[in-house]
C-alpha cells in the first residue's frame, strides 16, 4: 500500500511541474522607422530558351513528327508539326537543319534504312511546300539503328517510327 502511494504522490508532482507554465520574459520590440528599405530587386520572370537556339526550335515547334507502321505519308499532326517547324525556320534564314529519318526495330536493316531516308525525305518535302529553301535542308537515314526507346513493344516501336529535325549550324543567339 505505501508503494502505490508513493507511485501516485510521484506521478501527481510530475504532472504538476508538466503543468506549470514558464515565467514570461519581458522582450522589447526594435524602435519603429518610418524609413522602408526596399529588399534588393530579384527577377522572377522564368526563364526560356534563347531565341534562334536549337531550345527554342524544339519548345515553338517541336523537333519530331512520327508515322504509322511501315508508312512514310504524313499524318495531320505530323503536318501540323511541320507547319510549326516551317514558321520557325522561315523566322530563321539563317539556320539549317538535317531531318534523320527512323523505323523501329522489325525489318531488315536495308527495309529501315529505305523507309527511314522515305520519312526523312516527306518531312523535308513538306517543309519545301511552306517556303523553306532546300538547300537549308539535309536528310539522313538511321533505320533501326539510332532508336529512341529500347523496349520491345508497339508503344515503344511507334515511338521509333519518326522523322527528327534537328539544327544543325547557324543558329541565331
Amino acid at each position: 500500500m505505501n508503494i502505490r502511494l508513493i507511485a501516485v504522490a510521484g506521478l501527481a508532482a510530475l504532472a504538476a511541474a508538466c503543468a506549470s507554465t514558464p515565467p514570461e520574459t519581458q522582450t522589447t520590440e526594435p524602435p519603429r522607422t518610418t524609413e522602408t528599405t526596399t529588399p534588393p530587386s530579384i527577377d522572377s520572370t522564368p526563364r526560356g530558351p534563347i531565341e534562334g537556339s536549337e531550345e527554342h526550335f524544339v519548345a515553338v515547334a517541336g523537333d519530331r513528327v512520327f508515322f504509322d507502321l511501315a508508312r512514310h505519308e504524313l499524318t495531320s499532326p505530323a503536318r501540323e508539326t511541320l507547319r510549326r517547324q516551317a514558321d520557325w525556320l522561315n523566322a530563321y534564314p539563317g539556320v539549317s537543319v538535317l531531318i534523320a529519318g527512323n523505323a523501329d526495330e522489325r525489318g531488315t536493316r536495308e527495309y529501315n534504312l529505305a523507309l527511314g531516308a522515305r520519312r526523312a525525305n516527306a518531312a523535308r518535302d513538306y517543309l519545301v511546300s511552306l517556303g523553306v529553301s532546300p538547300s537549308r535542308i539535309r536528310t539522313v537515314s538511321y533505320g533501326k539503328e539510332r532508336p529512341t526507346c529500347m523496349q520491345s513493344n508497339e508503344q515503344c516501336w511507334s515511338l521509333n517510327r519518326n522523322a527528327i529535325t534537328m539544327i544543325t549550324d547557324g543558329a541565331v543567339g
